[in-house]
């Protein structure tokens, strides 16, 4: 992407400048700290702003055969009935969507209707603006990107998954992280974030700084929806964005990997 096609990319989602160069991904990969050892404490309030990776202590399954264990995977999924509200209430199940050998993962909360209704990840108004920030850092949802939510069922009325729901889908979205074996994660707002890091720890918290999910980097950033709202954030999105891509290159640093 030239910087011409980046700089439309960032106007489309309501960012008019170019961050200032200290938040550029050279200088955000030179500020990411060596892993700690310390969890985030559930119900606590996360570590400030700049602390080292934190690793959440749990183990990934095993995927004895990744291109197997995906199309096992997607079956089950599309037949759950774990949660008996959602499965009687779905239109169909949302695996997610993109690019199963990608190094840039991105999960969201659960589907909406558009999603419940066409069974893809990340639809309408706010999978729209999602594609635009993937645009503003030279990705797509169709290579090196993957999509997907915590709970795979639109809950009803587009209510918060409870947490027993989000405990029961966790499995599934585990042996999805564990085949994709993405280098950096994104929780894409306040339920995904929480839910994955164990924690009732507020956005605001959680957001500037680099934790650790399965020993994988995990940036935490504004849902779409909520920036459809509130569009005054779409440039602390930006910030998360850029903290996101920083790390992203230096873990794929002379290794050949993509943008």
């Amino acid at each position: 992407m030239t910087p011409q096609q980046r700089q439309r990319a960032l106007r489309a989602m309501g960012i008019d400048v170019w961050v200032p160069r200290a938040a550029q991904p050279e200088a955000a990969a030179a500020a990411v700290p060596e892993p700690a050892v310390t969890p985030i404490p559930v119900s606590q309030p996360a570590p400030p702003v700049g602390s080292a990776l934190v690793p959440v202590a749990k183990a990934l399954p095993a995927v004895e055969s990744p291109q197997d264990d995906w199309q096992s995977l997607m079956r089950e999924v599309a037949a759950c009935q774990r949660c008996p509200e959602l499965a009687g209430s779905r239109t169909q199940t949302v695996f997610g969507a993109g690019d199963p050998h990608a190094t840039w993962m991105f999960i969201g909360e659960a589907p909406g209707a558009d999603e419940d209704q066409q069974g893809e990840a990340f639809l309408g108004r706010s999978g729209q603006l999602l594609d635009r920030m993937l645009a503003a850092l030279g990705i797509s949802r169709e290579q090196n990107v993957y999509l997907a939510t915590m709970v795979k069922c639109r809950p009803p009325k587009n209510r918060d998954p409870l947490p027993e729901e989000a405990a029961r889908c966790r499995a599934y979205l585990d042996r999805q992280i564990a085949a994709i074996k993405p280098k950096v994660l994104v929780a894409l707002g306040r339920v995904a974030a929480q839910n994955l890091l164990d924690t009732e720890a507020t956005l605001a918290s959680l957001r500037g700084q680099v934790l650790s999910y399965q020993g994988i980097p995990l940036i935490v950033t504004y849902h779409p929806a909520y920036l459809l709202q509130r569009p005054a954030d779409k440039r602390h999105a930006w910030d998360d964005l850029c903290l996101a891509r920083g790390v992203h290159a230096r873990l794929t640093a002379g290794a050949g990997g993509h943008a």
